[in-house]
């Protein structure tokens, strides 16, 4: 089924921050974001297991799971088995090292089997404190957390998760699965089998203001292909697009800085604000469903809508377009 057919909204919200990404946010602070974001009329919501091994789950729910179940749409991921034990080694994530350690103690498997994916959706519902899923996405299944071994990782969940994932699909269990990534190989990859067959792809960091030449190339079009829907995380480029200072997880190097400050001088001789530019342009290709921004404060939410629904001048992508701070390959909004 077609993403856009299930999501309620082109805005939905992230939860990775919960998970203590970056930092210990306290649990009323969490629980305040979510409610927020639910008040303001939000009704996507999207987590993973690997958020501070369970955290963001257990915070998400805490809310959530006392509103009516129809009334809103929510993924997790697969590929992460989260155990009651603690961890007692310094957990292995590749170039996400240190993202979540203010999260829960707990020990995390990761495994794409048939077997974990099962066990990883029981744990999701139980951490949530729902009876069902719509949407699972297969995790991090790529080059960041697996290096040269992300093809043997795939291949156990093109055997695994996949046809799990596939099967729950058809039998009316989910509504739609996919692949929550960092990169664009894997999609292409699953794209081009010829089953099981994907509804859509999470696709994180690489359709921004500041990372999108990539994911033009040769994933998008292919996805365009098969009426494949993208959902877009990640549209600040972890928040350096939004008054931050990391980029891709760490700390934006020199030329990133350089590069934002050229968005924001520009945006602001047309009188708009970066973060409007940064959620409009990664809605504007025709594959885009959704974006999902992340956030830990509620005046954020009202900052994501408010950025969603900013008048931009057409004469802003005009000029970002000649400036050459965008592909020229990248559909922008009003047609520019």
């Amino acid at each position: 089924m077609s993403l856009k057919n299930i999501l309620p909204g082109r805005l939905g919200f992230g939860t990775a921050p919960l998970g203590n990404m970056f930092r210990a946010i306290p649990d009323e602070e969490a629980r305040a974001t979510v409610e927020a974001a639910w008040e303001q009329g939000i009704r996507y919501f999207d987590t993973a297991p690997f958020y501070g091994a369970g955290l963001a789950e257990e915070r998400l729910g805490q809310v959530i799971s006392a509103k009516p179940r129809d009334a809103y749409v929510l993924s997790t991921k697969v590929g992460r088995v989260i155990l009651d034990e603690p961890e007692t080694d310094v957990p292995d994530f590749g170039e996400k090292g240190g993202l979540f350690e203010h999260g829960n103690p707990n020990k995390i498997v990761h495994e794409w089997t048939a077997e974990a994916t099962e066990r990883s959706i029981e744990g999701s519902l139980k951490r949530l404190g729902v009876d069902r899923l719509d949407i699972v996405w297969v995790h991090d299944i790529a080059q960041d957390f697996h290096g040269d071994a992300w093809l043997q990782k795939f291949e156990e969940a093109r055997t695994g998760a996949f046809r799990v994932l596939s099967r729950l699909r058809d039998e009316g269990v989910i509504k739609a699965w996919g692949l929550g990534v960092n990169k664009t190989e894997p999609i292409e990859l699953t794209l081009a089998l010829d089953e099981p067959r994907p509804d859509g792809f999470l696709l994180a960091g690489r359709y921004t203001l500041l990372d999108h030449e990539h994911a033009l190339q040769r994933l998008l079009p292919m996805a365009q292909e098969q009426n494949v829907d993208m959902v877009v995380g990640g549209p600040y480029s972890s928040g350096v697009l939004a008054g931050g200072s990391h980029f891709e997880y760490q700390q934006a190097p020199p030329e990133i800085i350089e590069r934002v400050g050229r968005l924001k001088a520009l945006a602001g001789e047309h009188g708009i604000s970066i973060k409007a530019a940064a959620l409009q342009f990664s809605l504007a290709h025709p594959v885009a469903a959704a974006v999902i921004p992340g956030a830990t404060r509620p005046s954020r939410i009202a900052e994501d809508i408010a950025a969603l629904n900013e008048d931009i001048p057409a004469a802003f992508w005009h000029d970002l377009r000649a400036s050459g701070l965008v592909s020229p390959a990248a559909p922008l909004p009003d047609g520019a």
